[in-house]
């Protein structure tokens, strides 16, 4: 983010930053410890990813809440407010992974003992290429980098081929 007239602006941006990469490193936990949950049947560590997501949606609001602030504070135009509204989608985003992972989770206590080794190799291979992928796209908003977020996006069809897949 460039320096502003106004200091306090640019912390304010930094700590928007910051925040959504807080998010998105959590959202990346839940996903892996998701995976390690569903292939070992551990109901223990899916009830602690389900705990996790509450952190994900408090972010998130949190941060839906300092976007409206500055929004109406700050007035931002051109680069700033692209990033501004860009932490408003990618927060948003990022909660909603947060959801799915913890959405398997609640699938795998609720299915108990009936667990077994259903779809344990395809949820391990697309929880791989989701965390490859997210860990991607937010290393990209971190650097700013315009062409490595078009790279996640046109390889996302290979997740979606996983998820067919799995249902298939």
């Amino acid at each position: 983010m460039p320096t502003h007239t106004v200091s306090a602006f640019t912390t304010e941006l930094n700590a928007l930053t910051s925040d959504v990469l807080r998010m998105g490193g959590l959202t990346e936990a839940m996903i892996a410890e998701m995976a390690t949950a569903f292939a070992r049947g551990d109901q223990d560590l899916a009830a602690r990813v389900i705990e996790a997501d509450d952190e994900v949606d408090e972010l998130e609001s949190k941060l839906e809440r300092e976007i409206m602030r500055l929004l109406a504070l700050r007035q931002p135009v051109s680069r700033d407010l692209r990033g501004i509204i860009a932490a408003l989608k990618v927060s948003n985003d990022l909660e909603r992974i947060g959801d799915l992972a913890k959405n398997v989770c609640k699938r795998l206590i609720a299915m108990g003992d009936e667990h077994g080794n259903t779809g344990q190799k395809s949820v391990e291979r697309m929880s791989k290429a989701v965390r490859l992928q997210l860990k991607a796209v937010l290393d990209a908003y971190a650097t700013e980098n315009a062409q490595e977020a078009i790279d996640v996006w046109l390889h996302d069809d290979e997740i979606d081929e996983h998820y067919n897949s799995m249902f298939r």
